[in-house]
């Protein structure tokens, strides 16, 4: 009877450690939402889509989407490794405060702005490295 009361309690502490995880990985998106971090990738998805013909964007969507499953778990893998749940809670009403929101709203904007600069930089930075890696 001692074992099978044990069996029970372990099952039930683990039954409550996955809903707590699974709590804390929703308040993590909820935070990646409201943070503009997911309206970057939009925004990526939007300059890539059209380089690629009218009659091919639904397919390539979908493998664009599935091919973005590993770097969003890697995401949200580091905000629960690296945050408290009370942390992200924090972060969440910073971004449902007004100068959050703000933040959130310029964020994509700010990508978008800092695109040809980086793009330039990129192309000198190879520059510099053949430079001095012989090459």
């Amino acid at each position: 009877m001692k074992k099978l009361l044990f069996v029970f309690a372990v099952l039930l502490t683990a039954q409550l450690s996955f809903a707590q995880d699974e709590a804390f990985k929703a308040d993590v998106n909820k935070f990646l939402e409201l943070s503009g971090a997911n309206e970057q990738i939009a925004l990526a998805k939007e300059q890539v889509i059209t380089m690629i013909p009218k009659a091919k964007q639904e397919a390539f969507l979908k493998e664009f989407d599935a091919s973005l499953k590993p770097i969003l778990e890697a995401q949200q893998n580091f905000y629960t490794t690296n945050f408290t749940q009370a942390e992200i809670k924090q972060l969440i009403q910073f971004y449902e405060s007004p100068i959050g929101k703000k933040m959130s709203d310029n964020a994509a904007k700010l990508t978008e702005s800092m695109m040809p600069k980086i793009q330039e930089w990129s192309m000198n930075l190879q520059n510099i490295i053949m430079k001095y890696s012989g090459q």
